[in-house]
């Protein structure tokens, strides 16, 4: 009860110049992607766990992810607050460094809980003499967010710099950034050199992310007029690629498929992206009015003060889900796809939601506790800002390191140790950065004498 007051308390502070509609998009893309995945598991019990994508066992489920692949989302409103952010911090006084401090902060404290927890849980699993693989599948399964997390830092890093170019040249560079893509794309699929499509990890996201902030600067106006034509663009697109052209249906990766649309993203998925954008733009005004509203607007409030909780924790709720259910025998495994199976989904969801509910109770709090950060409009020197980056670095490089891993038993933990060790050496620099300019900004600014 008292965490509701807080959070009606927060609802109604809300500023009235806040966009809505923004934290709204990033409430609804949350739900989707923890449903998406938790209904897209096919997990079975036959003296050991094992488990799947029922995507790849029943085709008409394939595309549902239409619905569900919401990445494009998460980085859209990711670059209309980053560009609010950015510009608010610079016409205080502050500096690149300082921001990215403070922005990352909310994503690397609750990462470092996550896999602080993976890797003791892991180790202790092995001295109590679990299997090996086992281990490592259950934290690989957990791991799964991570993927999203190396492009979202990687773009949340580079946002001055690509702010600095919107500034300058607009729309253009989202374009420019599509058209790599379609290179990537042809490399990939015309000349036989998928190494050259790997760039698309980032050139896509940072596409996306650059129609945030044309959104958030007026570029891209939030009406109608502009959305709905955009949506249907996007839309024919999608489907001309996918249906008549080389890109499978399916908005989420397969197993064995030589074109994922996800690994690295693909034009098709740039089109989905485009029809979201042009949704979500459309719908802006009326979502705005009824999230004025206390009660709607406190629910998007309260999400939106876990949003990185949730979605870093909700694949271990599948696995603490999937160890409660079926080796007990207190839900069945019938075959993926069928009417039984269907039914089965409700209950599955329910038990997962449960306990992903404990998870948030437990670790919300890390992401809403700030750590010592620069104060908005502090500027930090040189020698802060190559700090920074190589904090910066060591995180990226071991999420990396974990993402790319795949199941397996790789370490202790089951996760690659050098990469483990990578990420918690870059997030502890982060830290130890943060400290050093919040500290260097409370001298500056203290009175003399």
């Amino acid at each position: 009860m008292r965490a509701l007051r807080e959070m009606r308390r927060l609802a109604e502070r809300t500023p009235t110049h806040r966009d809505r509609h923004v934290d709204l998009l990033r409430a609804i893309a949350i739900t989707a992607v923890v449903a998406g995945h938790w209904l897209a598991m096919h997990v079975t019990y036959d003296g050991s766990l094992r488990g799947g994508s029922v995507l790849e066992l029943v085709p008409w489920t394939r595309p549902l992810t239409w619905l569900f692949q919401v990445m494009p989302v998460f980085f859209l409103v990711g670059g209309y607050a980053n560009a609010a952010s950015l510009t608010a911090h610079r016409d205080r006084g502050g500096d690149a460094t300082t921001w990215t401090l403070r922005r990352t902060d909310r994503l690397v404290r609750p990462t470092t809980a996550l896999l602080a927890v993976l890797t003791g849980t892991a180790l202790l699993a092995r001295v109590s003499g679990a299997d090996p693989r086992l281990i490592g599948m259950g934290v690989w399964v957990a791991g799964i967010p991570l993927w999203f997390l190396v492009a979202y830092l990687a773009v949340v890093v580079l946002t001055p710099p690509m702010h600095a170019l919107h500034r300058r040249y607009g729309l253009a560079v989202p374009i420019v950034l599509a058209v790599l893509v379609g290179v990537g794309d042809v490399a990939t699929l015309a000349l036989g050199v998928p190494v050259v499509g790997q760039a698309n990890f980032l050139f896509a996201w940072l596409s996306v992310h650059q129609l945030g902030f044309a959104w958030q600067d007026g570029r891209l106006p939030a009406r109608w007029s502009v959305g709905l034509p955009l949506a249907f663009l996007g839309l024919a697109v999608l489907v001309v690629l996918t249906v008549v052209g080389p890109y499978p249906i399916s908005m989420v990766g397969l197993t064995g498929e030589e074109v994922q649309n996800t690994s690295p993203p693909t034009l098709a998925l740039l089109a989905l992206a485009t029809a979201q954008t042009g949704l979500a733009l459309s719908v802006h005004d009326p979502a705005c009015r009824w999230l004025r509203r206390l009660r709607p607007w406190t629910v998007v409030v309260a999400v939106n003060s876990v949003v990185m909780t949730l979605f870093l924790w909700h694949m271990t709720a599948a696995v603490l889900g999937a160890m409660a259910l079926y080796p007990t025998g207190l839900l069945p495994a019938p075959p993926p796809g069928s009417p039984t199976w269907v039914l089965l989904r409700l209950p599955w969801l329910i038990v997962l939601t449960l306990i992903l509910g404990v998870l948030v109770m437990v670790f919300g709090p890390v992401e809403r506790r700030a750590g010592p950060s620069p104060a908005p409009g502090a500027a930090a020197g040189a020698m802060a800002g190559v700090v920074t980056l190589l904090g910066m670095a060591g995180v990226l490089g071991g999420l990396l390191g974990v993402a790319m891993a795949g199941p397996g038993d790789h370490g202790p933990a089951g996760l690659p140790t050098m990469a483990l060790i990578g990420y918690f050496a870059g997030a502890a620099v982060l830290r130890f950065a943060r400290s050093f300019a919040a500290a260097r900004h409370l001298y500056a600014s203290a009175p003399p004498g």
